[in-house]
C-alpha cells in the first residue's frame, strides 16, 4: 500500500482526523440553501447585535506613532501599561515588567508549551472543557492528561482533586485552571488553589490561569485573580477578545507570577521565544490604552446580555422537571441536561433538520457521559429565545428512526 502524502512528508503532529462530519455537512447545506440558522453556538461578540462605539475604537488605530517600530520581546511599555490599568480597575496588583504581550490567547499558550514542554510531556487539563487545548497542545509536540470536574446539584461544579493526584506521572509539567471554566462557568475555589498550589510545590509544577471570561461573574461574590498567586511559578492568560469584546484586534498577555528565582528565569526565556516572532502589531499595541478605557462600558453591555438570556432560560425551565439548567457561576455559556431520548448526536442534528437551530452537544468538550447540550449567551435575545423554545419542543420527543 502507498502511504499517503500526508505520511511521506508531514509531521506526526497533524494526527487529527480532518474529514468533515455530519453536522458541519448538514449546516453547510443549510446555509448555502439560505435558510435562517438561530445559532446558540455562537460566540462571535462582533456578530449578535452589540454596539461598538466605533468613533471611539478605530480612530486609537491611526496614532502617528504606529508608524515607528520599537520591537521589544515582551511588548511596548504603553501596551503592557494598558494591561497593568486593566488589572488596577478589577483591584489587582501588577507590575509592568511581569506582563508579556501576544497575538492573542492561543499564542500565549503555545509560547508556554514551547518554554514548559519537551516532545513527550503532559500538561494536566480540566474536563469539560472546551477543546482547543488538544490542539494547542499537539502542535506543540505536548500530550494532555484530564483531570475532573465533578457537578453537585447543590453546590455546583467542582474539581476533583484526587483525579488532578492520578493524572500526575514524571512527564507532567503544569496543571491548566479556567478561571472560570468553558463550558461549566465554574471559578477555581481558595481552598482548591491551596490544594493544587501544593502539588506543584510537591512536583515542580507550574500554574497556568485562563482568566478569558473572568469579567463575567453571574452569581456569588467577586472571584480572586490569579495574578496573585505568588507561591509557585505561575502564568496567567488574557486578552481583549472577550474583557474588550474584540476578537478581531488580536491581543493577549501573560502575566507571570511566582517565586522570584524561578518567575525571572521564566521571563527570561519567554523573551527569547517572543523575540523570535515579534508577532504583536505596533498600531494594536498604541491603541490598547485607548481601549482599555472603553472596557467597563463594553464588558457591561455583555454582562447585560448573557444574564438577561441565562434568567429566560432558567424562568423556562422553572416548570420543566425533566430539563435543568445547570448552575453557572460565570461566562458565556449554560449547560442543559436532558432525559435520555436520542444520543446527542441524534437531537443536535434533528434540532438543525428540522428546526433550524445549532447547538454544542456535551461530547464536544468532552463531557463524561450523553444527555448535555452546551449552549451560548451571548446571541441576541429574541434569536436566544425563539431557539430554546423550539429545543424545548423538539428535545422531549424522540426521533422516529
Amino acid at each position: 500500500m502507498t502511504p499517503s502524502p500526508r505520511a511521506q512528508m508531514f509531521s506526526s503532529r497533524f494526527r487529527w482526523n480532518l474529514q468533515s462530519n455530519p453536522l458541519n455537512d448538514l449546516l453547510e447545506t443549510k446555509r448555502l440553501s439560505g435558510v435562517t440558522i438561530l445559532d446558540l453556538t455562537e460566540s462571535n461578540p462582533t456578530a449578535v447585535g452589540l454596539h461598538y462605539p466605533v468613533a471611539e475604537i478605530l480612530p486609537a488605530l491611526a496614532q502617528p506613532a504606529a508608524l515607528r517600530y520599537e520591537p521589544h520581546p515582551r511588548g511596548l511599555l504603553v501596551a503592557r501599561q494598558a494591561v497593568v490599568d486593566y488589572y488596577h480597575q478589577r483591584g489587582d496588583v501588577v507590575d509592568v515588567k511581569q506582563v508579556h504581550l501576544t497575538t492573542g490567547t492561543s499564542e500565549a499558550y503555545a509560547f508556554l508549551f514551547k518554554l514548559l514542554t519537551d516532545h513527550g510531556d503532559n500538561l494536566l487539563v480540566p474536563q469539560p472543557s472546551y477543546p482547543l487545548f488538544e490542539f494547542l497542545a499537539g502542535l506543540e509536540g505536548a500530550e494532555l492528561r484530564p483531570y475532573q470536574l465533578d457537578y453537585q446539584t447543590d453546590e455546583g461544579w467542582a474539581i476533583d482533586l484526587d483525579s488532578v493526584s492520578a493524572a500526575i506521572n514524571e512527564q507532567t509539567r503544569a496543571i491548566i485552571l479556567v478561571h472560570p471554566n468553558n463550558p461549566t462557568g465554574s471559578y477555581v475555589k481558595r481552598t482548591e488553589l491551596k490544594s493544587l498550589a501544593s502539588l506543584c510545590k510537591k512536583h515542580n509544577l507550574a500554574l497556568i490561569f485562563d482568566e478569558v471570561f473572568f469579567d463575567y461573574r453571574l452569581r456569588g461574590d467577586t472571584a480572586f485573580g490569579g495574578v496573585a498567586v505568588a507561591d509557585v511559578l505561575t502564568f496567567v492568560v488574557s486578552g481583549i477578545s472577550k474583557i474588550l469584546g474584540l476578537p478581531q484586534m488580536k491581543l493577549g498577555w501573560m502575566v507571570v507570577n511566582g517565586p522570584q528565582g524561578v518567575r525571572r528565569s521564566a521571563q527570561e526565556l519567554l523573551d527569547l521565544v517572543a523575540d523570535t516572532y515579534l508577532s504583536v502589531s505596533t498600531p494594536i499595541q498604541h491603541a490598547a490604552p485607548h481601549w482599555v478605557r472603553l472596557q467597563p462600558r463594553l464588558r457591561q453591555q455583555i454582562h447585560e446580555r448573557v444574564a438577561g438570556n441565562l434568567k429566560w432560560l432558567q424562568t423556562q425551565l422553572r416548570d420543566r422537571p425533566a430539563v435543568r439548567s445547570l448552575n453557572v457561576e460565570g461566562g458565556w455559556y449554560a449547560i442543559i441536561e436532558l432525559p435520555k431520548i436520542d444520543s446527542e448526536e441524534q437531537l443536535v442534528l434533528r434540532l438543525l433538520e428540522e428546526e433550524n437551530v445549532l447547538i454544542h452537544p456535551g461530547f464536544f468538550f468532552d463531557f463524561p457521559r450523553e444527555g448535555f447540550l452546551v449552549m451560548s449567551l451571548l446571541p441576541a435575545a429574541d434569536d436566544f429565545q425563539e431557539g430554546l423554545r423550539r429545543l424545548l419542543k423538539l428535545s422531549l420527543h424522540p426521533s422516529k428512526d
